[in-house]
């Protein structure tokens, strides 16, 4: 297969004004993408509240009306609720202006098919290949229209809600919500409030730059405070772009995408209703995989990104799995890791095997994991350097059979990321700190 110019794991991102995330460049994908889909059909188009996301949204408009394909505009909407639309609008493809979990100044654009999964390698590969043509224009009447869909979101919300059984109520539990100032702040709140829940709400005021700023999936203190202040039952946070969620339980304590991965694995099998095995990532914690293994839980392995989580769900015929940073995969419900479906399938095992969040945070322990992240100009260089790979070998040789190391270039950020695992929080921070500060040296 040929190398991607410019598709990482997850669509091509990036920081805004600088190439390919520049009006130009975006002005052309979507010309690149209406020529992909031969010059007709539709395309649902969503974004999350990033300011520049109003740019890309006319521009991308902008090339697949100049290749003679209709856009359906829904406006700020969570990522997997443009796979949910991209199916039910019956559309050739969606498109979602967003870099997930990063900061306002970056942006990114990905697709979907027309089955609301990721684009396949061929596909994007055939539009990299029309990125270096020149850009044309259909003769006026051939020109594609564009359409505002006004009720998405209250379409997506009933999506959600529709995933949770008609003969449980959230009435009594409070919930504290965080959106992360991003997709899912007109979303998330109603789904929960309208199943019964009291929701308390934070993050839910997006102003074009604040989006994942010291809140959401990717930092969760302000939601363990929010949790701890109102002595709620549980909190929920999801990152900028919906397909990501972490909780907290009623102490305040993290549950990240591992935990629920396993607390939702275990809830299926003992339910029957689990699909073969379940995937996980090269970043899943080993307890968890140590715990599938002796409930006679089958469990994969891929390499980091959902995309490749997806690609073994599909191969094994599985039904769930995901990341530890908060992408969760029930296929029984959305085609794509969707954050707010997930979350409601916990609350489900949980009311249906009477059990608390706490409850399961205290019997189901991660083993430590050190996590450091390098900001790098040539990562794979340093990746091939020997004296790396010896410190690494090193480090391998002294955890023996009670931890692991992984080392790799990030998909989507200029940065080297450093994880190493073991039974002893210390030594595995120790050993990070050795990798990490040799990457460093490197530099």
């Amino acid at each position: 297969m040929s190398e991607r110019k410019y598709f990482g794991t997850d669509g091509i991102r990036g920081t805004v004004g600088e190439f390919p995330i520049t009006p130009g460049f975006v002005l052309k994908l979507g010309w690149a993408l209406g020529q992909a889909l031969g010059n007709k059909g539709s395309v649902v188009i969503g974004k999350d509240t990033r300011i520049s996301g109003y740019m890309f949204e006319s521009v991308l408009e902008a090339g697949l009306t100049a290749a003679g394909v209709n856009s359906l505009l829904v406006g700020p909407m969570p990522t997997p609720a443009i796979a949910y639309l991209t199916r039910t609008f019956r559309a050739d493809a969606g498109i979602v202006i967003s870099a997930s979990h990063n900061p306002y100044h970056d942006n990114g654009i990905k697709f979907f098919s027309a089955d609301g999964t990721k684009f396949p390698d061929d596909v994007e590969l055939k539009i990299e290949s029309l990125l270096d043509q020149d850009m044309t224009t259909l003769a006026s009447d051939k020109l594609g229209k564009a359409y505002r869909i006004g009720d998405a979101a209250a379409r997506y919300i009933e999506f959600c809600k529709a995933s949770f059984p008609n003969n449980l109520s959230l009435k009594g539990q409070k919930l504290v919500v965080d959106c992360a100032h991003g997709a899912t702040y007109h979303i998330a709140p109603h789904v929960f409030k309208e199943l019964g829940a009291e929701v308390i709400e934070i993050g839910n005021k997006p102003n074009g730059l604040n989006i994942n700023l010291d809140c959401g999936a990717t930092s969760t203190g302000a939601l363990s405070a929010a949790v701890l202040d109102n002595q709620a039952d549980l909190g929920i946070a999801f990152d900028g772009d919906g397909d990501r969620v972490m909780m907290v339980d009623n102490e305040g304590r993290l549950v990240n995408g591992d935990q629920l991965i396993w607390l939702l694995a275990k809830y299926l099998k003992d339910e029957g209703k689990l699909k073969g095995g379940v995937a996980g990532t090269l970043m899943t914690n080993m307890a968890v995989e140590v715990d599938f293994k002796k409930s006679g839980i089958e469990f994969e392995r891929t390499k980091v990104g959902d995309r490749y989580v997806m690609q073994s769900l599909t191969k094994n015929g599985w039904n769930i799995g995901g990341e530890s940073s908060g992408h969760v995969i029930c296929l029984d419900y959305n085609s794509t890791g969707d954050g707010v479906v997930a979350a409601l399938q916990v609350l489900k095992a949980l009311a249906e095997t009477q059990q608390t969040l706490s409850n399961f945070s205290d019997s189901h322990v991660l083993f430590p994991q050190e996590l450091i992240n390098v900001r790098v100009k040539d990562a794979d260089s340093i990746l091939q350097n020997e004296k790396l790979k010896a410190v690494i070998k090193g480090v391998e040789k002294e955890l023996n059979d009670e931890g692991r190391v992984l080392i790799r270039k990030s998909g989507t950020e200029p940065l080297i990321r450093v994880m190493v695992e073991a039974t002893d929080k210390n030594v595995a921070k120790s050993n990070a700190n050795l990798i990490a500060n040799e990457v460093k040296q490197l530099m």
